[in-house]
């Protein structure tokens, strides 16, 4: 059954001068966690930091001493309160010894048992004071203090508050199972071009619905991060199953003043809390590379979400933490083993392990938090690791087929492809005779999304306590940074097709609540009106491009045939629906499909036709469009984006709300129930 060491143990990290020049400002706290409004501004509104009775998160501050003094003891209050471990003792440290120390990064030395370095800029003698794995039941907002002490006596304080948001048991039944589909970078446009394509227009009506068009309930989501209006996908992602605010790039975690990518002040996600509270198993189920920021964002605590290999041993390691049963997608190359720690030249099995990226935890965040302590091991197996936990391994369709054959798996690791798997528009080729993509990528047997759903939702309903499932589209993203605006829309109806199972899995079992939704819009994508030439006529004079747009009545009703598949036999018809981007980097357009998609720079075998970038993609052929951006891909906009659920719990989804609601509307609905 799920456990949690439940024990808080303080840190304190010093920065030593090591030759560095006294800072003469006076003594301060420059970081309070969890981040507040009260410490940032001095008011009380809003509340940043909000959490569900029980669930875990870190206290930290980050202290300056006076100059030539240095910090000798902290504690941590809550409502005037010491904060004590579980032993009961206080939150602090004496000069007995502090559990870690760090040198900040300008004196260039290092020591302490993480090897931690702080930030650059800091005072001498700056102090990093930590209390790991607190956590408050009593519902409301609570004032956080901190008190430092230097070897002189002197204090130096600070004062915050978070909110703990109450659950109202007994309001009805509950929801066993929580399925979040994530449509990466889906903003109502992609939703809208996918069901253009997918069902078609009459006479101004739509022939038909999307499957996520069917759900009862629809909300507007509020998709800034921590640091910014325009979110990334980690923070995108973590913000609705932590319940809290993320800066960009940073997944499970709060922001520090350390160096070290797995040492930040950590906050529990949805599936840890729910498998320490009720047991649940937690599946994550992506078309990108597993260690990819949204799949990471659910289960691993880091501030890079490039640090590949790190991120997926923590996946296993740490399943005892997050119920971890099912791990679907690309991202073979973490798993191999590299005995040479080395990318340069690229290991024939493909494998990007290194140490630079790797983890070793803190011994206070191993304690407070009862997480695997990692290791840096370029050279391990971690498919056969996986195996030996007893999960099955399925490299490709046909196995994962196979598998099922001999029964529905108790554990399920599914890595069909180096770095992320093939788009559905080339898959799609493979399965119908043209192998040309698939085949050049090395992986022509690829399973679907909704194929990966469907085998996901069988292993994770053979666990009797249910089940948290992340299941995600991501390469709606992706192409939509490329604006390749004949790949994305079949990722749309790709990612389509696997909420249709899911639906019917709901329908099926109803204490089953199922969100669609998506992190953050990308690229500004709008559907400016379809084409007023010809397939053949653009194919024949690509140059023709430019003059091609027919707007208002000029656009009619675009028109895509839709073969047994369920996929548009080609996307290249006449008079097509035609993409606009507001967040655009420069393009070459021709509005026709490119053969082969544009590079994927995380694959470590790119294929060689595949172009460069959009701004070199059609040159000398297509028309310039001059974007907006710098650099060479459409970027995330920070546009409400749209939520849709179904199921037990459904109904708490409406209106306008921060992503950060999410994770305590499904707190409600699995833990208090709903009417």
């Amino acid at each position: 059954m799920p456990h949690l060491l439940r024990k808080t143990l303080p840190t304190l990290i010093l920065a030593l001068s090591g030759g560095v020049a006294l800072d003469a400002a006076a003594a301060s706290i420059s970081r309070l966690t969890p981040p507040s409004e009260l410490f940032a501004s001095g008011e009380a509104d809003p509340v940043v930091a909000r959490f569900l009775p029980g669930q875990l998160f870190d206290l930290q501050a980050t202290v300056q001493p006076d100059p030539g003094q240095t910090i000798r003891s902290f504690t941590f209050y809550v409502d005037g309160d010491f904060v004590r471990r579980k032993d009961g003792t206080l939150s602090n440290v004496t000069e007995t010894g502090p559990a870690e120390t760090c040198i900040d990064a300008q004196s260039g030395k290092t020591k302490g048992a993480s090897g931690c370095t702080l930030v650059a800029g800091l005072p001498a003698n700056t102090a990093v004071i930590s209390q790991r794995g607190y956590s408050n039941a009593k519902p409301g907002v609570h004032e956080l203090k901190v008190i430092a002490r230097q070897y002189d006596g002197k204090e130096i304080s600070a004062v915050g508050n978070f909110e703990i948001v109450g659950i109202d048991k007994g309001e009805g039944a509950v929801a066993k199972n929580i399925i979040v589909l994530l449509g990466d970078g889906m903003g109502a446009a992609h939703r809208t071009a996918g069901r253009i394509m997918a069902k078609g227009y009459a006479q101004g009506k739509a022939k038909g619905k999307l499957a996520m068009d069917t759900f009862p309930y629809t909300g507007m989501v509020m998709t800034a991060s921590l640091n910014s209006i325009v979110t990334d996908s980690a923070p995108g992602m973590q913000n609705y199953v932590t319940g809290n605010k993320a800066n960009n790039n940073e997944e499970g975690v709060f922001p520090d003043d350390t160096l070290n990518a797995f040492d930040n002040p950590r906050v529990e996600y949805l599936s840890e809390y729910l498998h320490n509270l009720q047991g649940k198993a937690l599946g994550v189920i992506t078309t990108a590379d597993v260690f990819d920021a949204t799949p990471a964002s659910n289960g691993v605590h880091t501030s890079a979400r490039g640090n590949g290999t790190g991120i997926v041993d923590q996946f296993l390691d740490d399943r005892h933490l997050t119920g971890l049963s099912v791990l679907m997608g690309g991202g073979r190359k973490w798993f191999l083993p590299n005995e040479s720690n080395s990318v340069s030249p690229q290991p024939a099995n493909g494998s990007q392990r290194r140490k630079a990226n790797d983890y070793v935890l803190p011994s206070d965040v191993v304690a407070g938090w009862g997480a695997a302590p990692g290791k840096l091991d370029p050279e391990r197996d971690l498919i056969a690791d996986f195996q030996t936990a007893g999960f099955k391994y399925a490299p490709d369709k046909s196995a994962l087929d196979e598998l099922f054959k001999r029964g529905v798996p108790d554990q399920l690791l599914g890595l069909f492809a180096y770095s992320n798997m093939n788009v559905a528009y080339d898959k799609i080729a493979g399965r119908r005779g043209d192998g040309t993509v698939v085949d050049e990528f090395g992986f022509p047997d690829q399973p679907m999304l909704d194929e990966m759903t469907d085998a996901a939702l069988k292993v994770l309903s053979k666990n009797p306590n249910g089940f948290v499932a992340m299941i995600e589209g991501a390469s709606i993203d992706k192409q939509a940074h490329l604006m390749d605006s004949d790949r994305w829309p079949l990722e749309v109806i790709e990612f389509d097709r696997a909420v249709a199972v899911a639906k019917a899995f709901a329908e099926k079992n109803p204490d089953t609540l199922v969100i669609v939704t998506a992190d953050h819009e990308c690229s500004g994508a709008a559907i400016i009106g379809a084409s007023v030439k010809t397939a053949a006529d653009l194919e024949a004079n690509p140059a023709l491009g430019k003059d091609a747009v027919g707007v208002y009545e000029a656009a009619k009703f675009p028109k895509y045939t839709i073969a047994e598949d369920g996929y548009p036999t080609t996307t290249n018809v006449d008079h097509k629906m035609l993409i606009g981007y507001g967040a655009n980097a420069d393009r070459y357009e021709t509005w026709l499909p490119n053969a082969f998609p544009t590079k994927d720079t995380q694959q470590p075998f790119p294929p060689s036709e595949s172009p460069a970038n959009p701004s070199v993609r059609n040159e000398g052929v297509g028309f310039l469009v001059v974007g907006q951006v710098a650099g060479d891909q459409a970027v995330h906009t920070g546009t409400d984006i749209p939520l849709s659920a179904f199921g037990q719990g459904a109904s708490l989804f409406h209106g306008v709300f921060d992503n950060t609601d999410v994770m305590f509307k499904i707190g409600q609905a699995a833990v208090g129930g709903v009417q």
